[in-house]
Parts: structure tokens; C-alpha cells; sequence
């Protein structure tokens, strides 16, 4: 999917005007948005990373609602609802990084080597368990495809090798990432 600079430009916006937003206790009023790019129903997840380490990271693998709808409510819930962390502070604000990743829809695959690390993320699902890593992750960590594999698992809550098993369902997607600075 091609998103021009100034669609990005804007979804960084709604993103940073949301967790302001919510930091004053509200949600923003979301602007007239004119492109049918970002009119869309798609997935997306919002990644915030204070001096380069993670500090949130929350979305929403299929679009129920259109991509500018999506981004604001994870900013908030990235911001303020990510389990793993406190919520964030208006102190802490600026010293935020937003990154925005645009998820094209799932396909699922029935052999591994369909997978192309560093272009698509992984969503693992084995019963009740699921897990799902972003494809930026297996670039950052220089991982190959079984370690790619194995940490989606482990993030499932599953066996490492839960993925070789004939009841998992493996699904790869690609998104368009991009953030601040």
C-alpha cells in the first residue's frame, strides 16, 4: 500500500493530537480527512518508543474502522493501555517517537518458506492462544525465518516450536511503516 508523505504527515498528527488528548482526560475531535487512502478499513498498530526503547505498542490486525479512526484510538491505547508499561506521562511526551505501521489484510499460509523475513509480520494462531510480531521486528533483531517463527510462538505463550504443529494456523501480512523524525 502507498501512502503519500502528506497522508503519513497527518496520521503522525492524529496520532501525537490523540495521546495529548487523552493525557487532558478527552479523545480529539478528528479532522476532515479528503483522502480515500485514509478513509479505508484497515489494520494498523501504533508504536511508541521513548530514546529508542519500546513504550508501547498496540492495534488492531483487521480494519473494522478506517485507518485514521484506527491510528487515534491505538494512540490513546498504546499510550495508556499497553499492559506492559505505565501509563504515559505528559512529562514524558516529549520524548516520544511515534511509528505507525498500515497492515495490508492477512493471508494465510500453509508453508513457512512463503514467509520473507523483514517484509512480512507473522500472526500465529493455535487454539486459544495467539501471537503476532510486526515484520520491522525481525529486521531490528537480525532474526532469520525459524527464529522469526519461535519468538511468535513464545509471544503466543506457546512452545517454541508450536508453529511445526499441524492444528496451527500461520498468517503473514505486510505494512507500511513509518514515524516521527
Amino acid at each position: 500500500m502507498d501512502l503519500t508523505k502528506q497522508e503519513k504527515n497527518l496520521l503522525l498528527k492524529v496520532a501525537r493530537k490523540s495521546i495529548e488528548a487523552g493525557l487532558a482526560g478527552g479523545r480529539m475531535s478528528l479532522p476532515e480527512i479528503e483522502s480515500d487512502t485514509l478513509k479505508k478499513k484497515m489494520g494498523a498498530f501504533v508504536t511508541l518508543k521513548k530514546q529508542g526503547r519500546l513504550r508501547g505498542c498496540i492495534g488492531f490486525i483487521e480494519g473494522s474502522k478506517t485507518l485514521y479512526e484506527t491510528v487515534e484510538e491505538m494512540a490513546q491505547a498504546a499510550a495508556f493501555r499497553d499492559p506492559r508499561f505505565r501509563p504515559v506521562r505528559e512529562d514524558e511526551l516529549k520524548y516520544l517517537d511515534i511509528e505507525i505501521s498500515a497492515l495490508t489484510p492477512l493471508k494465510q499460509i500453509h508453508d513457512v518458506d512463503e514467509i520473507e523475513v523483514g517484509r512480512h509480520g507473522i500472526y500465529l494462531v493455535k487454539g486459544f492462544h495467539s501471537g503476532l510480531l510486526l515484520p520491522q521486528v525481525a529486521a531490528e533483531y537480525n532474526w532469520d525465518r525459524a527464529t522469526f517463527l519461535k519468538e511468535t510462538c513464545s509471544k503466543a505463550g506457546l512452545q517454541e516450536d508450536a508453529w511445526k504443529d499441524t492444528d496451527t494456523q500461520i498468517f503473514v501480512f505486510s505494512a507500511t511503516v513509518f514515524s516521527e523524525g
